[in-house]
């Protein structure tokens, strides 16, 4: 049986073609001895495929907590006990917080908000607060807002909104287990509306909400298959107050193997790391997933989680030689 790495290196690294989830299942199957070697290969593709620059970005949530819908895995779910309560930003706090974040060298600025869908409240605020970022700042303005109508997609290109962030979060088959109150496939549908409305599209998820490895790979495939222009990842920091705050965090190993067999279903799209990196990977293991295929990073704090200070990230890009992303090459 030839073995799925010299595979990979002749279909991904020489030709360009994602892993399928079979393969991708092999590749999460491999002993930690094969570690380092996987992410060599992981390492290598992305050299090719993307090149050495990194996309730096940061966000901001516009709308904090209070959201109907009860993803077991988030904070701001108005149906746990979580300590997370509704609060808006006001313009003003918009636009210093993507000031503050352009100085970090970022090219990203990501308004979030926590609800199923924008209201005619939310879209007022946000079309407010993109127009005034982009008197403000030069920075590309994303949104992630929930799931959306074709009017509002519309909407938001017609505003300049860059990048729209809708994480499938999960397998398809594992959905169910992780959300209720909304299915999979309205989430891949904002995310065709999106694509085709000519916005970059962002899809990502959640890693170590409880699915098998098969349906670890079962997503990446699915990731693959969608082919969003940046894939955020994600480790569980299970937080207290929701169903999955007793969950276990993803060990280091585990996260490396993850983030490499991602590289490789997804040879040309940007692979951000995002929430949960620094309880999984911690300084050592975040530096060994930038040798192992990601080739973007949020800086700065997450939605409700401290992260790292931009500046220990933006340190490491440095001794590693990686070269931030400039702003004309993602306008």
């Amino acid at each position: 049986m030839t073995d799925i790495l010299e595979i990979a290196r002749v279909q991904v690294l020489d030709e360009g073609k994602g892993l399928d989830s079979g393969q991708a299942l092999e590749c999460l199957r491999l002993p930690d001895e094969r570690l380092g070697d996987l992410l060599a290969l992981a390492h290598d593709v992305r050299m090719k495929w993307c090149g050495p620059e990194v996309e730096v970005e940061g966000i901001v949530s516009l709308k904090t907590g209070g959201c109907p819908e009860d993803c077991h895995f988030c904070s701001q779910s108005g149906q746990f006990s979580s300590p997370v309560r509704a609060v808006w930003l006001d313009i003003d706090e918009l636009v210093k917080a993507a000031k503050e974040t352009a100085s970090t060298g970022a090219t990203e600025f990501c308004i979030v908000a926590a609800v199923r869908g924008p209201d005619r409240r939310l879209m007022d605020q946000v079309r407010k607060g993109v127009e005034a970022i982009r008197e403000a700042v030069e920075i590309n303005v994303a949104c992630s807002l929930g799931m959306l109508t074709q009017e509002q997609v519309d909407d938001l290109a017609a505003m300049g909104v860059h990048r729209y962030n809708h994480n499938l979060e999960t397998a398809r088959s594992h959905f169910g287990n992780v959300v209720t109150t909304h299915t999979w496939e309205e989430r891949w549908d904002t995310c065709l509306m999106v694509r085709e409305a000519g916005m970059e599209l962002c899809c990502g998820g959640i890693v170590g909400m409880g699915e098998t490895l098969e349906q670890r790979a079962e997503f990446a495939a699915q990731l693959g298959e969608l082919e969003p222009h940046e894939v955020p990842l994600n480790f569980l920091n299970p937080r207290p107050g929701t169903p999955f705050g007793d969950y276990p965090v993803v060990s280091g190993p585990e996260a490396l193997r993850t983030i490499a067999t991602f590289r490789l279903a997804l040879p040309r799209t940007i692979l951000r790391y995002a929430g949960g990196r620094e309880v999984t990977l911690g300084d050592l293991g975040t530096r060994d997933g930038m040798l192992g295929g990601i080739n973007a990073i949020i800086v700065g704090n997450y939605l409700t989680t401290l992260g790292r200070s931009p500046e220990r990230d933006l340190d490491l890009l440095d001794e590693l030689k990686m070269p931030i992303k400039a702003l004309s090459q993602t306008l």
